[in-house]
């Protein structure tokens, strides 16, 4: 049985300068962001997108990300701790992001930018849609070094179940992992081949939101589920609850966008 490494969080001390691996993941997947991005502009010059563009989606992305993300903590996952704790809302340093939140906060984010630079909303979101996932992938290394967001009990005859000490002695789904891989290089990949061929507007955005909440609805079964705002009384969780609104929408969006078929 394995043991989870009980990785430092903190990857570099200098003095009181203290650089934590989660920022470091956070880092990553904004670098991949901007040399993903600036090949797909490349590539596909059509589609309208400069360097520029892509410094600036950063920006309202980074902003969109890191407000949405906590405040989709706060307010769907751990309410009464953080209204008891208000000062612990702004340590974002200590993990802690909720990706239905970021998500809302990058749709807000890419609005404005689609308004401030004569773009449609689904323009805009249908070229970074395949830029998310690797940036997915290393919030969720980035939890696995934390050591949070562990698995259900597991079966101890599974070969890569593990303890996660800090927990208590018990195998456990390795889910931060599973994650990495569904909803991280898998969901790359599909949107990567998805979108590497004019498709019609919105399609690609919306293969995004089945693809992310149908990997997320099955990984919910393997990771220990958070109470959230409805608690643990309505069968399913509160990534499960979050999740089936995004694959309905992606389904209509899917739906809609081949019916009309107006091309990117």
């Amino acid at each position: 049985m394995l043991v989870h490494p009980q990785f430092d969080p903190v990857a570099v001390h200098l003095g009181p300068l203290l650089i934590r691996w989660y920022g470091l993941m956070y880092l990553a997947g904004f670098v991949l962001f901007l040399v993903l991005g600036r090949y797909r502009a490349k590539k596909f010059p059509e589609r309208g997108f400069t360097g520029i563009d892509l410094d600036d989606l950063l920006f309202y992305g980074v902003l969109g990300v890191v407000i949405g993300g906590r405040l989709g903590q706060v307010l769907f996952y751990e309410p009464d701790y953080y209204f008891s704790h208000p000062f612990e809302i702004f340590a974002v340093w200590k993990g802690g992001m909720s990706f239905h939140g970021g998500f809302l906060g990058v749709l807000a984010a890419m609005a404005w930018f689609g308004r401030k630079t004569g773009r449609s909303f689904f323009q805009v979101m249908d070229f970074i849609a395949p830029l998310v996932p690797t940036g997915l992938a290393a919030g969720r290394i980035g939890n696995f070094i934390n050591g949070e967001l562990w698995g259900r009990v597991a079966d101890p005859s599974l070969p890569w179940a593990m303890v996660f000490p800090q927990v208590d002695n018990l195998p456990r789904h390795p889910s931060q992992l599973y994650q990495t891989g569904m909803e991280g290089l898998l969901l790359f990949v599909i949107l990567w081949w998805y979108s590497a061929k004019p498709r019609p507007v919105s399609a690609v955005s919306g293969a995004f939101l089945i693809g992310y909440g149908s990997f997320r609805f099955i990984a919910e079964y393997f990771r220990e589920p958070d109470a959230g705002i409805f608690g643990q009384s309505y069968f399913i969780s509160m990534g499960q609850w979050l999740s089936l609104p995004m694959v309905a929408v992606g389904l209509v969006m899917i739906f809609l966008a081949y019916r009309d078929k107006e091309h990117t």
